[in-house]
């Protein structure tokens, strides 16, 4: 069959390279048309019961996730000049485009009451103009003694100050809000330059925001890096620019279709799609080392008394025919290895899983296309292009691996036992837990100021409580009771070591009470049935100032009560405690819940993006954990499908499973937890190695089929016909992640050298396990 196709690929060269050509041409239109994707729930399939009570909750209360913050850390914050200008800083961000609301200090109010009216006016604390030095003495004394805002806007033990931005949703899905960070940003900056503090950025809004562009900007960077680095290491082995320019052209073709199935697929580009590209160059680089191998190999081999093209010809066919099947098994190992992605119900997988699964595969066609039809056009190789193939340091290699293989079995066992048992004891230690930044360096700006908001605030991180009295208007009614039960779990909450004081309806209370008690701070309190008179009437009041508008106290407030007065919110926000936490957390306030609120009379939900983002891991590490088991069973049936041997199977399974355990086991002794980016290694890492493994054996097998050698000369024939190009392939998969170990993501990073460190011990047990176990295993 194979011998039919090499014919029909040679002699229909020039359509098969025109209709390649026009794809690719389709393609990059597509590719320049791809976006980078703004989504942060994706990882979660719409179906999930959490994914459903959040948006839910978006519905009802509006985005919890919108809210950037900017903190400072001074003791100079109401002196005259400083805090006019920070109140002009507040006015200026609150005219950049798409921000709906600014959170601060200047723009703080106060409830006064007025005997006349009977009613509780709002008041700004700090008037807006410049204010004298008197004049914001008063004032902030008056600020410091309404404990509302205490650990919402300062923190009096530390001189933390803390301003916040609501910023559209829609824009916050778009590319839109790129610019406006920018702006928010440029303008802090520009303050804390003038007087020379450090401002502290931080929030989802600029965690996304940063995230993607870091995303954008390294894609880039890996992209051009591992085609730079791939060319290096072509024109060291093959010492020809037409072969390193060939290889070069496959791979950037295959890059091409990646990025257009993105767009065809109306996908977006991902922290994890984004390595699609670079994976295409380190995984299509193998595929030319091998057709290009087979080519200079066949064509040694072949009748010098043959004309020059009749020679080239023969090779080429003897190329595609002999390397073809092997290279669609690889590509189809490989494309299993990613495509097993496509299988969850994370919508962020499936994208991986079906762009990397469809160009993987794509790149056996580009390369059993496009690599013939160049070569036929190309002059036959000369002596130096072909000279890799005698390289002595490589034959001593694979002569010492000969000599392993055949007279050292009981030793090759003996390590691999030990070494599975010291791997096997590590992954004992492997911990599963995930932080929502921890694939940023402790050093990075987003971290750091992360931390600084968790030391003064307790962090930033939402986590939202829906508290549904399951009745229409059910907050009206015994008003007091639900407060107290609010106010109960509001304790409880703040408490925690890890949670700020929560914000809702009773806070506002307190605060209205203070103020029905002529300001007196020890009055902040929940309202008790002596104050009940003034209760109803602020739930009913309209909360406008003199100009009709609502004021700020009172926009704060109306977020916290849906329009049916049916569910109230509790918002917390809290330090990003990783998912192994959290849930021991969430547990903890779901038990609290149960003794406060009776469950007959109320339905209590946790929800939020710290909740989202708890469940997308899961989900994620989950789907991983299944993918890997596919992968596996797949790659079995594939094997078995070639080999038609149960006992080559086995011998085509054992040495890739021995790398994994061995990375997984480093993985724990090295403190490397599993989260989603971490766990990618071993379905990525399977996919790959197969490739060595079955390029060994479908040589093996050829040889066991034709020649009239003993097992062990086979075996030996086979370390020395495959094994420079195996070295060789391996090198460019092993450099090609290597060049993710620059990555500023930890994730990435980890992917890199563990996928690398796979790939080491995979070309080890492919070259000196292997053969050991063909010969214990397999008879002629």
């Amino acid at each position: 069959m194979w011998g039919t196709i090499a014919r029909i690929v040679l002699k229909f060269r020039w359509i098969l390279l025109a209709v390649l050509v026009l794809a690719t041409a389709v393609m990059t239109y597509h590719a320049s048309k791809v976006q980078l994707s703004y989504e942060f729930t994706r990882a979660i399939p719409t179906d999930n019961p959490k994914y459903q009570d959040y948006q839910e909750f978006r519905k009802l209360f509006g985005e919890d996730g919108n809210l950037m913050v900017i903190g400072v850390q001074t003791k100079e914050f109401f002196r005259e000049q400083f805090f006019n200008d920070y109140a002009a800083l507040v006015k200026d961000i609150r005219k950049v485009k798409a921000v709906e609301d600014v959170l601060s200090v200047p723009a703080s109010v106060n409830l006064l009451k007025d005997s006349t009216s009977e009613k509780l006016n709002v008041f700004p604390l700090f008037p807006n103009r410049k204010l004298s030095q008197q004049e914001l003495d008063t004032a902030a004394a008056a600020f410091l003694n309404l404990p509302f805002y205490q650990g919402l806007l300062y923190n009096p033990e530390t001189s933390a100050w803390l301003l916040g931005i609501r910023i559209n949703k829609d824009v916050l899905n778009s590319k839109a809000r790129n610019a406006v960070v920018a702006d928010i940003v440029a303008a802090g900056e520009a303050f804390a330059k003038k007087y020379n503090v450090e401002f502290h950025y931080s929030g989802l809004p600029l965690i996304r925001t940063n995230m993607a562009t870091k995303v954008a900007s390294e894609m880039q960077w890996f992209l051009l890096g591992s085609i730079i680095l791939s060319a290096v290491i072509l024109l060291i082995f093959f010492r020809s620019l037409s072969a390193m320019a060939l290889s070069l052209a496959v791979v950037i073709i295959g890059v091409i279709w990646s990025l257009g199935t993105i767009e065809w697929f109306d996908y977006r580009i991902s922290l994890l799609n984004a390595l699609i590209p670079p994976l295409v160059v380190v995984i299509g680089i193998p595929n030319c080392i091998y057709f290009l191998n087979k080519f200079h190999t066949a064509y040694n081999d072949a009748d010098p008394s043959l004309g020059d093209k009749e020679r080239k010809f023969k090779a080429l066919h003897m190329m595609i025919e002999r390397m073809g099947v092997v290279t669609l098994f690889c590509n189809i190992a490989a494309a299993i290895g990613f495509a097993v992605f496509a299988l969850t119900k994370s919508a962020i997988l499936k994208e991986f899983g079906i762009v990397a699964g469809i160009n993987i595969m794509a790149l056996f066609f580009i390369s059993i296309i496009f690599i013939p039809a160049v070569l036929s056009f190309l002059p036959s190789p000369k002596p130096r292009h072909t000279k890799y193939l005698d390289n002595k340091w490589l034959q001593s290699i694979l002569g010492k691996l000969e000599v392993w293989s055949l007279h050292h079995q009981k030793q090759i066992y003996i390590v691999t036992g030990i070494a599975l048992i010291v791997a096997v004891a590590g992954i004992f230690r492997l911990r599963t837990e995930g932080f929502i930044v921890d694939d940023l360096p402790k050093t990075d700006k987003i971290y750091t100021d992360l931390k600084f908001f968790e030391k003064n605030f307790k962090g930033v991180m939402p986590l939202e409580i829906v508290v549904d009295t399951k009745k229409k208007n059910g907050l009206r009614q015994n008003p007091l009771q639900h407060f107290e039960r609010i106010d109960s779990i509001s304790s409880y909450i703040a408490a925690q070591p890890e949670m700020a004081r929560p914000l809702s309806i009773v806070e506002g209370l307190k605060f209205a009470r203070q103020a029905y008690y002529n300001g007196d701070s020890t009055s902040y309190g929940l309202p008790n049935s002596f104050d009940i008179a003034f209760l109803a009437q602020y739930l009913g009041s309209k909360g406008e100032d003199s100009t009709g508008k609502q004021n700020t106290f009172t926009k704060i407030i109306r977020t916290f009560m849906d329009s049916s007065k049916q569910r109230a919110r509790i918002s917390v926000n809290m330090a990003d405690v990783g998912t192994k936490r959290l849930p021991q957390i969430i547990d903890s306030l779901s038990q609290r819940s149960a003794q406060i609120f009776d469950t007959a009379k109320y339905s209590v939900t946790f929800t939020g993006t710290s909740v989202t983002f708890l469940e997308g891991s899961a989900f994620i590490i989950n789907g991983l954990k299944e993918s890997i088991a596919w992968a596996f069973g797949l790659i079995a049936l594939c094997m078995l499908y070639l080999f038609r041997s149960f006992r080559i199977l086995v011998c085509s399974l054992v040495p890739n499973v021995i790398p994994l355990i061995i990375t997984a086991g480093v993985m724990g002794w090295a403190g490397v937890a599993i989260k989603p980016s971490t766990v990618l290694v071993f379905s990525v890492a399977l996919g790959i190695a197969i490739d060595i493994t079955i390029r060994f054996l479908v040589n093996y097998k050829q040889e066991l089929q034709l020649s009239k050698k003993t097992n062990q000369e086979i075996v030996v024939d086979t370390i020395h016909k495959t094994g420079i190009s195996i070295i060789y392939t391996s090198l460019v998969l092993i450099a090609g992640f290597v060049i993710f170990c620059v990555s500023d993501f930890g994730g990435t990073k980890a992917l890199g050298w563990l996928t690398s460190l796979t790939l080491v011990l995979a070309t080890l047990t492919n070259l000196i396990f292997l053969p050991a176990l063909l010969l214990s295993l397999v008879k002629k």
